[in-house]
C-alpha cells in the first residue's frame, strides 16, 4: 500500500488539488483540463528522463538503452552473447534475462490471480512489480544493471539539472526537491506517463490497417490468420488472444499468464556471466507466489513488434522467429527433432517437471508452408514505425 507522502504526491501529479468557485461542472471542466495539462507536462518530463544516460552509475545507460525507441523498444545491443541480454552500466555485469518490449507495456494489467487461482499480469517477466512506475524504479537501482547506489544518490543526479529542478518542482510541488524518496517515486511517474503515450502503443500495424479496412492480406498472411487464430490447426491463441473475437482492433497478443513452454537454459549467457548463481525460477521468484509449482513460468509476452524484437524467450536462447515456431511444433511433429540454429537436437526444459504438455501438445504437426504462413501474419503485427521499406 502506498504511504501517505507517496498518495499525496501521485495526488498533486493528476492535477487534482485545488478548489475554484463557481458551479460544480465549471470546477470539473477546469479540473479536467488542468489535469491533461499536468499530464501532458509529466509525459514530457518522463521522455527527458527515459533517454538521460546521467541517471546510471557511470553516465553511460538510460531506459532507452535497454528499451530502444528505435529498435521495437528492446535491448539491440549485441553485448557478447548475440543480443539476448543486457550488459550493465559497468560495462562487464550481465543480466539473465532478455529485456521485454515497452511497447504496449502500459496496458498490462496489475499483478492479480483469476477466479481459478491463476496469477496475470505484472511487470517483468515474473510480474514482481505491478505498474510501470515500479517498473520504472527497478533498473537505476539495480547493480548489474544503471546500478545507482541509492534513491537518494538518483536524486543528486536530478537536481544537478535546473530543467529538471524547475519541471519536479512545477509539477509536483517543492516538497519534492526536499525529499529523495519523493524525488525517486516523482521520476518513476514521470516515466509511467511518458510510457503510457501513443509513441508506445499507436496500433498501426497492418493488422490494425486491415481491421480499419485500409489494407488487405496477402493469400499467405490471411492462411497465417487462420492458422493463428483456429483452434484446430494450432493452439497459439490458448495464450496469445486477449479479447474474445479475433478481430478486436486493440488486441495485444497476450493473454497475460504464465507458462512453462519448456525453454532451455541459455548456456552461450550462463558461460559468460550467471548473476543469478542457478537456475532462472521465474513466476516463483515473485515476492508473492510460494507454490513451486510455478517454477520456470514466465509471463506470456505481447506478440506486437515480435517480428522485430528478437532474441527471443525470457533468456533470449532463439535469435529466430522461425526457431521459435518451430520450437513449439517439435512437441507435435516427429519430424522437427533439431534446432535449426545449432544443427544438434533441441535441449532439455530448465524446468521439465512444471512443463505444460497439456496445452504444447494440443494440435497438428505444421508443414513449411504452414509456418512460412504463420510468419507472414505475425509480421502483420509490426507498428508502422518499424516496418522494413518494400524497395
Amino acid at each position: 500500500m502506498l504511504n501517505i507522502k507517496v498518495s499525496l504526491l501521485i495526488f498533486a501529479a493528476c492535477g487534482l488539488i485545488g478548489c475554484e468557485s463557481g458551479p460544480l461542472q465549471e470546477r470539473s471542466k477546469q479540473a479536467l483540463v488542468q489535469n491533461q495539462e499536468k499530464q501532458e507536462l509529466l509525459s514530457q518530463l518522463g521522455a527527458v528522463l527515459y533517454f538521460d544516460v546521467n541517471l546510471s552509475k557511470h553516465r553511460n545507460q538510460s531506459c532507452a538503452t535497454c528499451h530502444n525507441p528505435q529498435k521495437g523498444f528492446v535491448d539491440d545491443r549485441e553485448n557478447g552473447v548475440y543480443g539476448a541480454v543486457s550488459l550493465g552500466s559497468d560495462n562487464s555485469s550481465l543480466g539473465d534475462r532478455n529485456a521485454p518490449t515497452a511497447a504496449y507495456a502500459a496496458l498490462i494489467p496489475a499483478f492479480h490471480t483469476n477466479t481459478v487461482g491463476d496469477y496475470i499480469g505484472g511487470q517483468f517477466h515474473d510480474g514482481r512489480e505491478s505498474t510501470l512506475a515500479g517498473q520504472a524504479g527497478g533498473p537505476p537501482l539495480n547493480p548489474i544493471e544503471m546500478g545507482m547506489e541509492s534513491e537518494e544518490a538518483v536524486s543528486i543526479r536530478i537536481k544537478e539539472n535546473t530543467f529538471y529542478k524547475k519541471r519536479f518542482e512545477e509539477i509536483f510541488g517543492h516538497p519534492v526537491l526536499e525529499d529523495s524518496a519523493l524525488m525517486y517515486t516523482a521520476m518513476t511517474q514521470a516515466i509511467m506517463a511518458f510510457e503510457e503515450t501513443e509513441l508506445f502503443m499507436p496500433f498501426d500495424a497492418k493488422y490494425d490497417r486491415v481491421l480499419r479496412g485500409e489494407e488487405t492480406f496477402t493469400a499467405e498472411e490471411e492462411l497465417g490468420r487462420t492458422l493463428f487464430f483456429s483452434q484446430q490447426f494450432t493452439n497459439c491463441n490458448a495464450c496469445h488472444q486477449l479479447n474474445a473475437s479475433p478481430f478486436y482492433e486493440r488486441e495485444t497478443f497476450t493473454n497475460y499468464h504464465y507458462e512453462n513452454i519448456g525453454i532451455p537454459e541459455n548456456s552461450q549467457v550462463r558461460e559468460k556471466d550467471n548473476s543469478m548463481g542457478k537456475k532462472d525460477a521465474g513466476l516463483w521468484l515473485n515476492p508473492r507466489v510460494t507454490d513451486a509449482r510455478h517454477k520456470g513460468k514466465f509471463k506470456v509476452p505481447t506478440l506486437r513488434n515480435v517480428a522485430v524484437t528478437g532474441p527471443y524467450m525470457h533468456n533470449g536462447v532463439f535469435k529466430e522467429l522461425r526457431t521459435v515456431i518451430e520450437f513449439y511444433d517439435h512437441f507435435n511433429n516427429p519430424s522437427r527433432t533439431v534446432n535449426p540454429e545449432t544443427g544438434v537436437e533441441w535441449d532439455q526444459a530448465e524446468w521439465p517437471e512444471t512443463v505444460n504438455l497439456k496445452e504444447l501438445e494440443k494440435g497438428p504437426a505444421l508443414t513449411d508452408q504452414k509456418i512460412d504462413a504463420l510468419l507472414a501474419f505475425l509480421n502483420t503485427l509490426t507498428d508502422k514505425k518499424f516496418e522494413t521499406p518494400v524497395h
